[in-house]
């Protein structure tokens, strides 16, 4: 339980800094939950998949609530990173 806790936290904060970058690079708002969602999500279905399971339930059936909750950590991030970034513009930083 506890290496659950510790991976969820690392995720959002790390997804928290990589999209929070990206954003003051590219000069985009909500660039990170698009890379999450079309790189990362698609990704992390297919580099486990079991070619030889009979149907695609079997290979969706390995997954646990422990993988889904450090993925979803990671999601509110990316969220966070993008909301950090528009509250910042609002407030009249012109470097983000």
């Amino acid at each position: 339980m506890l290496q659950l806790i510790i991976a969820t936290v690392l995720f959002l904060v790390m997804m928290f800094g990589i999209g929070f970058i990206l954003n003051m690079l590219l000069k985009t708002t909500w660039f990170p939950i698009y890379l999450f969602i079309v790189v990362l999500i698609p990704l992390g279905i297919w580099a486990p998949w079991d070619n030889n399971a009979t149907a695609s339930i079997e290979n969706f059936a390995h997954y646990t609530i422990v993988d889904y909750v450090p993925v979803l950590g990671a999601l509110v991030g990316a969220y966070v990173s993008g909301w950090a970034i528009r509250a910042l513009r609002k407030g009249g930083y012109k470097m983000f």
